[in-house]
Formats: structure tokens, sequence, C-alpha cells
């Protein structure tokens, strides 16, 4: 019989719990930078880990995004 260890590095719940992509492999695929992938990051885990914390912390990477792109048109 194998034992399933948790291992909170590397798959930790908070980003696994019902997807079918951790939030970093998405992150990668699709080339985001620092700010796009917390915003993926914070909204992905919050139901499951900080709640309404995550929510707040990603509002501040997309208020720095979109301050962001407004600087480049």
């Amino acid at each position: 019989m194998q034992i399933k260890v948790k291992d909170e590095f590397n798959n930790p719940e908070h980003y696994t719990n019902g997807f079918n992509i951790e939030p970093i492999d998405y992150i990668i695929q699709n080339e985001m930078d620092f700010l796009e992938g917390n915003i993926i990051k914070y909204v992905s885990r919050y139901p499951h880990k900080g709640g309404v914390h995550d929510l707040k912390k990603a509002q501040v990477y997309l208020n720095w995004l979109i301050e962001r792109e407004q600087a480049n048109v």
C-alpha cells in the first residue's frame, strides 16, 4: 500500500481544489508577467485559503496593472 503524503510546497491544496490546472502552470503557459500572475494566483486560491483578504491582494495587483496599462496608452 502506498501512502500519499501531502506536499504543501509543490501541490498545496488551496491551488489544486477543483482545478484541472494549477495557477502556476496556467501563468507560465500564457506567458504572464508578475502582476498578471499574482492576480490569477490570488483569485484562484481565495475560496480555499485567504478569503476576502486574497481578493483584496488581487485588487492591489489589478490596480497596478491598470495603472501600467493606462500609462502605456
